[in-house]
């Protein structure tokens, strides 16, 4: 058997991060990407690691991840030619998706009419920042402002009700939304399976930032009173909290069947004697001192290296795991053996596996992502054009 989605056409038209990794997940199951993008410097997206504050790297990090396996089609839509040729492509594929505002979908003749008219099998992705509807349809978002502050979980996550409000790593909510829209696509091909007929499909950053801060946010539906986040060293519980090591690295506890593995827990920090002091002996009691027993617990930690403290807690069973850095992750052996991270062809240089496996369907052992128009001969070829008029595209300026 071949790959999945083997055969199918999809096109990448969109910027950045959350409509386009939903193509990059279509693509690790087989499908033939093409990513649409303009002449010259292309996507936006592909310089962004060149601002200050990015992570420093010989490797375009970024569009590694976002861009891996596809084609690269750079066009003019701002021509005729540009226009009519993407037009093409769609009448010809399975899947369109864009980010593009609607206006502009509108004036460059790629909204859903107009592409449904030209396919009526055509499934139609559409991503936004802020929904289809409402005075803010037309707003521009990011996964910092729609995503992730306006959802609630900009607010939500400081560490204290005295902190400042949290900013997000980047593309943290771009990721998790590109997933969103993917499985749009695919519940939309099941529905073009049974009726023969494509539709659109949509989703937004402010759905899926809602959908991330579902807890809160239903119980703020619910009229729930909310209680101020208390610092770290004044947490309700001890025991769901996170503690500094020798090293300088932090783990975090989940202990919560406390009556079980409080002890335990106690000999891993080489303090048994603990288990029946009359301060601690219940979990009435450790809530009700949950601040004295942080600071006990702050000096305790304070005894070990991080690895030898995770041997102890794995041991013995506590549920426990380490704070990572990103410098973490390269090394993680269970990311390794689970494939989550895997390697590009004939690269030493690995990437992040999208995160569903089916059992006996196969991936695409990831290729590099393209340079701008490295394939725009070949996929307008494949669409249908000659030499002859791939060349006047290009003299035309519709085409790189």
């Amino acid at each position: 058997m071949g790959l999945l989605f083997e055969g199918l056409k999809v096109i990448d038209c969109g910027s950045f991060i959350a409509a386009p990794a939903a193509a990059t997940i279509l693509s690790d199951f087989g499908a033939d990407v093409v990513k649409i993008e303009p002449p010259g410097a292309g996507d936006p997206y592909r310089h962004l690691t060149k601002l200050p504050g990015h992570p420093k790297s010989d490797q375009n990090y970024a569009w590694m991840l976002g861009s891996r396996n596809k084609r690269s089609l750079a066009v003019d839509m701002g021509k005729p030619e540009g226009r009519a040729a993407v037009q093409r492509l769609a009448s010809q594929a399975d899947v369109f998706i864009t980010n593009y505002p609607a206006a502009v979908r509108k004036k460059l003749g790629i909204g859903y009419e107009a592409l449904a008219a030209l396919n009526d099998r055509l499934i139609y992705a559409s991503f936004s920042g802020y929904g289809e509807n409402g005075a803010e349809a037309t707003k521009p978002g990011f996964d910092v402002t729609a995503w992730w502050a306006r959802s609630g979980l900009m607010d939500t996550v400081r560490a204290s009700s005295e902190a400042v409000p949290v900013r997000p790593a980047n593309g943290m909510g771009d990721h998790s939304a590109g997933f969103t829209l993917y499985s749009g696509i695919v519940m939309a091909l099941y529905q073009r399976q049974n009726t023969g007929k494509g539709t659109e499909v949509s989703s937004s950053l402010v759905a899926n930032g809602l959908w991330a801060n579902g807890y809160n946010a239903q119980a703020a539906l619910c009229g729930a009173t909310f209680t101020d986040r208390p610092a770290r060293e004044v947490a309700f519980n001890a025991l769901t909290n996170y503690y500094k090591c020798r090293d300088g690295r932090w783990l975090i506890l989940t202990i919560l069947n406390e009556e079980k593995q409080w002890p335990e827990f106690m000999k891993c920090l080489d303090r048994g004697d603990l288990t029946e002091d009359p301060r601690f002996a219940k979990k009435a009691d450790r809530l009700t001192r949950s601040h004295e027993l942080i600071a006990l617990l702050d000096k305790e930690f304070a005894k070990f290296d991080r690895p030898e403290l995770r041997k102890r807690l794995t041991e013995r069973g506590i549920v426990f795991d380490v704070v990572a850095t990103p410098e973490d992750i390269p090394s993680d052996q269970q990311l390794l053996d689970n494939d989550i991270l895997i390697p590009f062809v004939d690269s030493e240089t690995r990437t992040i596996n999208s995160p569903i496996a089916l059992r006996g369907v196969d991936k695409a052992q990831p290729r590099m992502p393209p340079s701008v128009g490295q394939h725009s001969d070949e996929v307008l070829k494949e669409a249908g054009y000659d030499a002859a008029a791939i060349a006047q595209m290009r003299a035309a300026g519709a085409i790189g």
